[in-house]
C-alpha cells in the first residue's frame, strides 16, 4: 500500500531456466569418477599398435596373393579390422561387468568351453590347414573353442585359488588337486584334436597361476618333473609323426628340408635377410613369393623380419613386453586374490604364447600353430585375446577405485 492510498502491483517476474553446460569429453575424462580415468591406457595403446601394425603385416603377406587370384586385395586386412572391432565389443563388455562377480558365472564358462571341445570333436567340427580345431558356422564364420577355453581356465583356477580361508594364506593340496581336475579335462579334449601347442599353454599358465597363489614348491616342481616324464613317455604314443617330427627339427634344422623341416628354413631366411631395417613393407621377396605357407597367421613374424628388419621386429617384442609388464603390475596392485590371479593368469598366457610363435620362427622353439597375440589372422584368437585384455582393465578399475595408484 503506497502513501496515497493506491496499492501498487509487484510485477511478476518469470523463473529463468538456465540451460546445464554442456561438459566437453576432455572434462568428462579428467573427472576423478570417471572410468574413464581409470583405464590402463599404456596398455590400450600397447595392444592398439599390436593389432595395428599386425593389420600392415597381415595386408603384406595376403595382398599379391589375392591379386593373383582376382580376388579383392584388401580381403584379409578387412576381416582383420572386423575380427578387432568385434574383439573391442568383447572387451569392453569384459571390463564392464565387476569381475569380482564373475566368481558366479566361472562354472558356466568353464561348462560352456568344455562343451565347444566337445562340439569340436563331433561330426560338427571340421578340419582347417591340418588341425580339427574348428566348429564351421553359416555364412562361412569359424569358431576355435580351445581360444576361449584359455580364458576358461583362467577365471576358473583364479576362483578356486582365490577362496581365501580363515588363517591360510596359501593353497591346500587339496585346491591344487581341484585345479588340476580343473584343467584335466579341457586338456584332454585339446589334446584329442590334437593341438598338442594349446595344451603347452594351458600347462604354462598352470604353473604360472599356481605360483603367484603360492602353492607349496613340492607341487610347482613335482609338475615340472612330471610334466618332462609324460612328454618323453607318453608323448610318442599320443602324437602323430608330423608332431613328432617338428620337435626333431628344433636340434636338427637339415632333417626333411623339403618336408617338415621346410617351414622353418624358409622363416629364417626371411628373418635373417632383412637386415636391422628391412626390405620395405611389400617388398620381401620371402613373403611376396609366398615361400613361407599361413605366414598372415603362425609365421606373420617373419613378415615383420624381413619387411621391418630387425628394428621393426624388435619393436614388436618390446610392445609385447610392454603388455606383460602392465600386466604383472596389474596382479601386483589388485586389492584381492582372485584378481591378481586373473591378471597373473592372462600374464602367463600371453607371455609363453608370444616365446613359442616367435621362437618357432626362430627354430629354437617345435612349430606348434600358436598365432603371436594381437598380431596374427583370426577371429577366435582376437576375440579371446581382446577379452582378456578387458578381465585385466576390469581388475585396474577395481583396484583403482581404492585410491590413486602411481604410474
Amino acid at each position: 500500500m503506497s502513501g496515497d492510498g493506491y496499492e501498487w502491483a509487484t510485477p511478476r517476474v518469470s523463473p529463468v531456466r538456465l540451460r546445464p553446460r554442456e561438459v566437453s569429453f576432455r572434462e568428462r575424462v579428467l573427472d576423478r569418477s570417471s572410468p574413464l580415468r581409470s583405464l590402463d591406457w599404456v596398455l590400450l595403446v600397447a595392444v592398439g599398435l599390436l593389432v595395428g601394425v599386425g593389420g600392415l603385416l597381415i595386408w603384406s603377406a595376403t595382398r599379391e596373393h589375392q591379386i593373383t587370384l582376382g580376388l579383392d586385395p584388401n580381403a584379409f586386412l578387412k576381416k582383420h579390422a572386423i575380427n578387432a572391432v568385434i574383439g573391442l565389443g568383447l572387451g569392453v563388455a569384459a571390463a564392464l561387468v565387476d569381475y569380482r562377480s564373475l566368481r558366479a558365472y566361472a562354472p558356466i564358462v568353464y561348462g560352456a568351453s568344455c562343451l565347444g571341445l566337445l562340439i569340436v570333436l563331433s561330426p560338427l567340427g571340421a578340419t582347417i590347414n591340418g588341425a580339427h580345431s574348428w566348429i564351421v558356422l553359416p555364412a562361412g564364420f569359424q569358431i576355435q573353442p580351445s581360444e576361449f577355453a584359455k580364458l576358461a581356465i583362467v577365471v576358473g583356477m583364479a576362483m578356486l585359488l582365490g577362496e581365501k580361508r580363515d588363517g591360510e594364506d596359501t593353497p591346500r593340496d587339496l585346491d591344487v588337486v581341484q585345479v588340476l581336475g580343473l584343467c584335466a579335462l579341457p586338456m584332454a579334449l585339446i589334446m584329442l584334436q590334437p593341438d598338442f601347442g594349446t595344451t603347452m599353454v594351458f600347462i604354462f599358465v598352470i604353473l604360472g597361476v599356481l605360483s603367484v597363489a603360492g602353492a607349496p614348491a613340492r607341487w610347482v616342481g613335482g609338475l615340472l618333473i612330471a610334466g618332462v616324464l609324460v612328454g618323453g613317455l607318453v608323448a610318442p604314443h599320443v602324437l602323430k609323426d608330423y608332431q613328432l617330427n617338428r620337435f626333431k627339427v628344433v636340434s636338427n634344422p637339415q632333417i626333411d628340408p623339403r618336408g617338415v623341416g621346410y617351414n622353418v628354413r624358409q622363416a629364417r631366411i626371411a628373418i635373417g635377410s632383412g637386415g636391422l631395417t628391412g626390405k620395405g613393407l611389400f617388398h620381401g621377396t620371402q613373403t611376396q613369393g609366398r615361400f613361407i605357407p599361413e605366414q598372415q597367421t603362425d609365421f606373420v613374424f617373419t613378415v615383420a623380419g624381413e619387411e621391418l628388419g630387425l628394428l621393426g621386429a624388435g619393436g614388436i617384442i618390446l610392445v609385447l613386453g610392454l603388455v606383460l609388464w602392465r600386466g604383472l603390475r596389474i596382479a601386483t596392485l589388485a586389492t584381492d586374490p582372485f584378481g591378481r590371479l586373473v591378471a597373473a593368469g592372462v600374464v602367463s598366457w600371453f607371455g609363453f604364447q608370444s616365446f613359442v610363435n616367435i621362437g618357432m620362427t626362430l627354430g629354437i622353439m617345435p612349430v606348434t600353430g600358436l598365432p603371436l597375440p594381437f598380431v596374427s589372422y583370426g577371429g577366435s584368437s582376437m576375440f579371446a585375446n581382446l577379452m582378456a585384455i578387458g578381465l585385466l582393465q576390469n581388475v585396474h578399475m577395481r583396484s583403482h577405485e581404492s585410491g590413486p595408484r602411481n604410474f
